[in-house]
């Protein structure tokens, strides 16, 4: 996994850009007084809300790996942690390839299979997300100073659910019908695919559509839809938490919808963290909400910090007591402990 140079740029500059919007026309003077006199009992309370989501996520995850190797939520946790810790330190969202590869470190599960579970995640986080946002954009339609913009929200929501519709069909096709799959995916590979790659990647598909064995339960399906709107649930209860410390008053709706719509921008490519992107998102929909520019931001920024720092340093704590170095090349990495080649099946 290895991030070229100018892709890091590239994303700097992104965020540089989405910074500029964020900060620009504001008394920092009103913003610090905002923050004084936060009553940090609330962001406490928003960040229990918030760590029981990491927990649920832990147990999600415990659900979709099952057909590979079962694991306890006292294990997926600590490597969950230091998934969001990847991710909010390292380019290219590399903490979830660092979930994978620390599994087949310490625990001898296959990479290709357990990320095959972590895009299964992100499918239903998509899903979770795209109907918070859906379900929610009536009351910004209702605010003629966001017509445009919430036209243009409509309009990726759409373009971003036609292309999560085919997406979807795709693993439905692997889940239901996993033999015939592979199968058309080693006749693809072997007439496609230079000879001396095609072994490793029929191996890398198999893993793969095995990881996503556990879909095939409808039990197990209902589980993961559930668990997945409770994690979100969560994570806007840390959102409520900031709002009553600052003294806001938004309805609960309201900030599922925040959350939906950062969620979205922070698809675009930016630094570590979606700094910059997250920043511009949430003080932007803010101030569609009718509030001062000032405590918008100054909203923005405790958020940030409380969904940044205390996973971040859990998460490398976890990291540290693996026995790995916050130094450590994930790419590097990934190579070291990279999956056995795998016979294709049979055509």
């Amino acid at each position: 996994m290895k991030i070229k140079r100018w892709h890091i740029w590239l994303g700097v500059a992104i965020s540089a850009v989405f910074l500029y919007l964020a900060f620009r026309k504001v008394d920092f003077s009103l913003v610090w007084e905002h923050l004084k006199q936060a009553r940090w009992s609330w962001v406490l309370l928003g960040l229990a809300f918030y760590f029981f989501g990491v927990l649920l996520r832990a147990w999600r995850w415990q659900v979709l790996l099952n057909p590979l190797k079962h694991l306890p939520i006292r294990r997926l946790f600590p490597v969950v942690a230091i998934g969001y810790m990847g991710n909010n330190v390292y380019p290219a969202r590399a903490g979830e390839v660092l979930r994978s590869v620390l599994l087949k470190s310490k625990d001898q599960v296959d990479i290709s299979g357990s990320l095959a579970t972590i895009v299964v995640e992100r499918l239903f986080d998509a899903i979770v997300i795209l109907g918070l946002v859906l379900l929610n954009l009536r009351q910004l339609t209702a605010m003629p100073a966001a017509a445009d913009w919430v036209r243009s929200i409509q309009k990726g929501a759409l373009i971003g659910s036609a292309v999560f519709l085919l997406l979807l069909l795709i693993f439905l096709a692997m889940v239901l019908f996993p033999l015939q799959t592979q199968k058309v995916s080693a006749w693809v590979i072997n007439r496609l695919v230079p000879s001396r790659l095609r072994a490793s990647l029929n191996g890398i598909v198999a893993r793969f559509i095995t990881g996503l064995s556990s879909l095939r339960s409808p039990l197990d399906t209902l589980k993961v839809l559930l668990l997945s709107i409770a994690i979100w649930t969560c994570e806007t209860g840390l959102y409520w938490g900031v709002m009553r410390a600052l003294g806001l008053n938004l309805s609960f709706m309201t900030l599922m919808l925040l959350n939906g719509v950062v969620n979205l921008v922070l698809l675009v490519p930016a630094a570590p963290g979606g700094l910059g992107t997250f920043d511009a998102a949430c003080k932007t929909m803010l101030l569609l909400f009718g509030i001062g520019s000032e405590l918008a931001l100054g909203y923005t920024l405790l958020l940030r910090a409380a969904l940044w720092v205390p996973i971040t340093l859990l998460g490398a704590l976890f990291f540290l007591r693996e026995g790995f170095s916050l130094s450590t090349d994930v790419g590097s990495l990934k190579e070291k402990y990279q999956d056995e080649p795998k016979p294709p099946a049979e055509q």
